[in-house]
């Protein structure tokens, strides 16, 4: 059918999830081949080399590619300065092509009996930058090597190098006999080359070419966007909450912030691990100890400054803002999956109290944000606060009620019920609609428990009954810091009585309106 195009996006696909299937690559650079793409199809066959060096089809093709790329732009000024003879690039290309190849024979040994000529002389490349493009070609010509440094550019020394076992021995014959290598040492060369092929090569590795270039540290989980640039996981999410763009060439991400699919790059993750162990180990380090830093429960712990939680009674928040995406997320890796909850106060930034919160559910949407379920399960006074990457922080300590024994607990006893059978009556004599509204957002209200003290935060019934009663915050926050149960229930109790007298002079006033009328 030579559909290239549709062709081509299948076979970007698997190499995406495949990046090290060889076969994959090889399939993509043949069809860019036939898209005239050659500068693309040179880097497919190289990656092919790069996964299987003994992959011979690969090696064959890479020649081919090689001489069209960079020969066909400099045969002219070749066969300019020597028209009488092929001895420029393209005479270099065709007798790549022969089946004489001394890296296609894999080891096998030169004609002895053939004539020798100065362009038959083996030779060993000097340049150690370019060692890898003349075992692909399989040079051993010197007039051949000279024209080829004429058309490629050594590739600067100082980041990516790749140092060859036979280099150091080749260099030192090259310095004994400049003119001419003994015919011993020639017919053995093509052996040597191939087998320096199949030795493991040793990279030197700059740890700066694997730094993100958002926080300038190692590529720790490192994660490559749709359009080609590689962060660490987190510094990525962290500039996504804030727009969804690529930071560097801001190409529009909002299909990778749609779908969170955030798959670590496998190929840069195997090259750091394997190339930089030592750089590796401090990142992991530095990371386990921000890590272990954010999961303290009582200093540096998290507040969202937002409205009044209660101990057992749930907390939907939705989160949008990017200090708080942050947030979320990191109470989320951290495991602990807490985070306090306090209101704003005029003068000292936040509540003296607050509420713990614990995170049961975290639905996120296609634009970032998210809808939180919490449910509160302790009381804390805050000691001090701070900032941390935009969102408070504080120092806590945890609230207790107060225990009782003997008469005090039992008239605390006898008090617990009649403020719950108070409670339940008031409840009742809402009205229809009110009490949808109060059980779709709260649920139903708790049972009374039967010792009024199994909660070191108290009854779950007496939290329900005053985040539903319409309450100022100022006094949902001095019940929520007191530390004894009887206070509280005698507040508790005063509230209903306040709330039930209004609601009964409304109710007459109502009537007489009524009978006016």
């Amino acid at each position: 059918m030579k559909n290239y195009e549709q062709a081509l996006q299948d076979a970007d696909t698997v190499c995406q999830r495949e990046p090290l299937l060889t076969k994959g690559h090889h399939i993509k650079a043949q069809i860019l081949s036939g898209l005239g793409r050659n500068k693309e199809v040179l880097k497919e066959f190289i990656y092919c080399l790069a996964l299987n060096p003994e992959c011979n089809s690969a090696k064959k093709e890479t020649q081919k590619v090689i001489c069209e790329v960079f020969f066909s732009a400099s045969e002219n000024e070749q066969q300019n300065s020597a028209p009488s003879t092929q001895t420029g690039p393209k005479a270099l290309c065709d007798g790549q092509m022969s089946p004489q190849n001394p890296l296609e024979e894999a080891g096998g040994h030169a004609n002895a009996d053939s004539p020798k000529t100065p362009s038959e002389k083996p030779d060993v490349p000097e340049n150690t930058n370019s060692s890898v493009l003349y075992f692909i070609l399989g040079l051993h010509c010197e007039e051949d090597k000279k024209a080829l440094e004429g058309v490629i550019p050594a590739a600067p020394s100082g980041t990516l190098k790749r140092q060859l076992p036979s280099d150091a021995e080749d260099k030192e014959l090259d310095v004994n006999t400049p003119e001419k290598i003994p015919k011993k040492d020639a017919d053995s060369s093509p052996q040597r080359n191939a087998n320096s092929l199949e030795e493991e090569p040793e990279f030197t590795i700059d740890a700066t070419d694997f730094e993100c270039a958002l926080c300038m540290r190692l590529l720790f989980e490192p994660v490559t966007t749709p359009c080609g640039h590689t962060f660490c996981l987190k510094c990525l999410e962290r500039c996504l909450d804030h727009a969804p763009h690529c930071p560097l060439c801001k190409d529009k991400l909002s299909e990778l912030l749609a779908t969170r699919n955030f798959n670590v790059t496998v190929l840069t993750e195997e090259l750091i691990f394997r190339y930089l162990p030592d750089e590796l180990s401090d990142r992991k380090r530095v990371y386990d100890e921000e890590m272990s830093e954010l999961s303290h429960l009582t200093r540096d712990v998290p507040i969202f400054v937002c409205a009044m939680a209660f101990p057992t009674v749930p907390c939907p928040l939705h989160v949008f803002e990017p200090r708080y995406r942050l947030m979320i997320r990191r109470c989320m890796e951290t495991g602990t999956k807490r985070f306090g909850m306090c209101l704003s106060a005029e003068n000292a930034g936040i509540s003296e109290y607050g509420c713990m919160l614990e995170i049961k559910d975290v639905r996120t949407f296609p634009d970032g944000s998210s809808v939180v379920d919490a449910v509160g399960i302790s009381r804390f006074r805050v000691l001090s606060h701070r900032h941390r990457d935009g969102y408070n922080t504080a120092d806590i300590e945890y609230l207790e009620d107060e225990k009782v024994e003997g008469a005090e607990f039992e008239e605390l006893t006898a008090l617990h019920e009649s403020v719950y059978q108070q409670s339940v009556s008031w409840f009742a004599s809402l009205q229809d609609h009110m009490k949808k509204q109060i059980l779709s957002h709260f649920g139903s209200m708790p049972d009374r428990e039967p010792e009024p003290q199994s909660n070191s935060s108290g009854p779950a019934w007496s939290w329900w009954i005053l985040a539903v009663l319409p309450l100022e915050r100022k006094a949902q926050l001095a019940i929520l810091g007191m530390g004894s149960l009887k206070e509280r229930l005698l507040a508790i109790r005063r509230i209903l009585v306040i709330i039930t007298r209004k609601l009964n002079s409304r109710q007459e006033m109502a009537n007489n309106a009524q009978r006016d009328n």
